[in-house]
């Protein structure tokens, strides 16, 4: 269901199982994946960009700079 949209942007799940965590942030088609945590106020410090119909350009910050051809996933757990 995550999945089924033009749009890839953010996304994120709250739940109390690391295996259903970890299951989301391989699969989540979005740019940025937090789990147990709000999709706004991201750190300015690690890639940033959507994917599908989100993504514009390339991810500019942290080390992915050169790797911009690389599709890059951030993810965020709280335990």
């Amino acid at each position: 269901m995550a999945n089924d949209t033009d749009f890839g942007l953010s996304s994120g799940i709250c739940t109390t199982s690391l295996k259903h965590a970890a299951h989301f942030k391989t699969n989540a088609q979005a740019g940025m994946v937090m789990v147990n945590l709000p999709t706004a106020g991201v750190d300015y410090h690690v890639p940033f960009g959507g994917r599908k119909a989100s993504s514009y350009g390339a991810r500019e910050q942290g080390r992915y700079a050169a790797e911009f051809f690389t599709t890059v996933k951030t993810a965020y757990t709280l335990p």
